[in-house]
């Protein structure tokens, strides 16, 4: 198994037709392919939808960013915390 200790490596997207790239660690990279996949989008799609939605906000942070907040309170969260509602540590945080 390997480590998910890694640096950011650079990783090359379009949004609206124009080529950018992001800085993500691979952790980052591959649970954002797993949420695209799983709403049945392109990685691109979903980064294009993340970046319109950080653009709206007040203090929009960097692409990259964003996309790590995306994916902890998108998909990282059980549904229970997505509702705002107490849950239950998981053991290891007790």
């Amino acid at each position: 198994m390997t480590t998910p200790y890694h640096p950011p490596v650079k990783y090359s997207v379009r949004i609206e037709g124009h080529r950018t790239s992001i800085s993500l660690e691979p952790v980052f990279w591959d649970l954002l392919q797993a949420a695209a996949a799983r709403r049945g989008v392109a990685v691109n799609t979903l980064v294009a939808t993340i970046d319109a939605e950080r653009i709206r906000s007040e203090t929009p942070p960097g692409l990259a960013g964003a996309i790590r907040v995306w994916l902890v309170t998108h998909e990282l969260q059980s549904p229970h915390e997505k509702g705002g509602g107490i849950s239950t540590p998981a053991p290891w945080n007790s």
